[in-house]
């Protein structure tokens, strides 16, 4: 890419993924006034924005052409994502559910995000991802201090996320400056 398109691309591209994450971290509705799916709808929808915000300012040493996304584990907000999507630069994320003890993991995903798993369960999936270049996510937010890189913390309100700095270190994957700034601008803010 040369340098100047790479220039727009970093220019326009931040401010779009900034936009996607602040919408999703800022969705207020009237969600009390909605039916119950509705809401639920509303927060699988945000979580994919999040998420799909979180991967386009991730960097692999290998870019991968078709962006590999498993699903581990029971989920509660990934029925929007399980139905494919397209990075804003057009890259497309292939999503597909594996069992935590899949063998195929290490080898078949360049993200994963983590659902309910017990502590054999994610004890073995952080074992088999050790030295691999996989972005993490977890749906819970208290796994961060366990060896996910993102946390997500869903509320009725908003979509925010935590990051550990020492997962994102030994990952391999590079994380844009201002992703990690945002997260810790958040977490700041009671």
């Amino acid at each position: 890419m040369n340098m100047a398109a790479w220039m727009m691309w970093r220019f326009f591209g931040s401010r779009q993924f900034l936009m996607s994450v602040l919408c999703g971290l800022f969705m207020h509705s009237s969600m009390a006034d909605e039916a119950p799916g509705g809401a639920a709808d509303q927060r699988a929808q945000a979580v994919t924005q999040v998420v799909l915000g979180i991967l386009s300012y991730a960097r692999w040493p290998v870019e991968p052409a078709q962006l590999r996304l498993c699903i581990i584990g029971p989920t509660q907000y990934t029925d929007d994502l399980v139905k494919g999507a397209t990075q804003a630069s057009g890259r497309p994320v292939l999503v597909q559910r594996l069992l935590a003890s899949s063998t195929a993991v290490a080898s078949h995903c360049d993200a994963v995000y983590i659902g309910q798993l017990s502590t054999d369960e994610r004890n073995q999936l952080f074992t088999a991802l050790a030295g691999q270049a996989v972005l993490s996510i977890s749906e819970e937010g208290d796994q961060c201090v366990v060896g996910s890189l993102f946390c997500l913390r869903v509320s009725d309100d908003q979509v925010a996320f935590e990051v550990n700095l020492d997962s994102v270190a030994r990952s391999g994957v590079r994380i844009h400056p201002s992703v990690l700034q945002l997260s810790r601008r958040r977490a700041a803010q009671p």
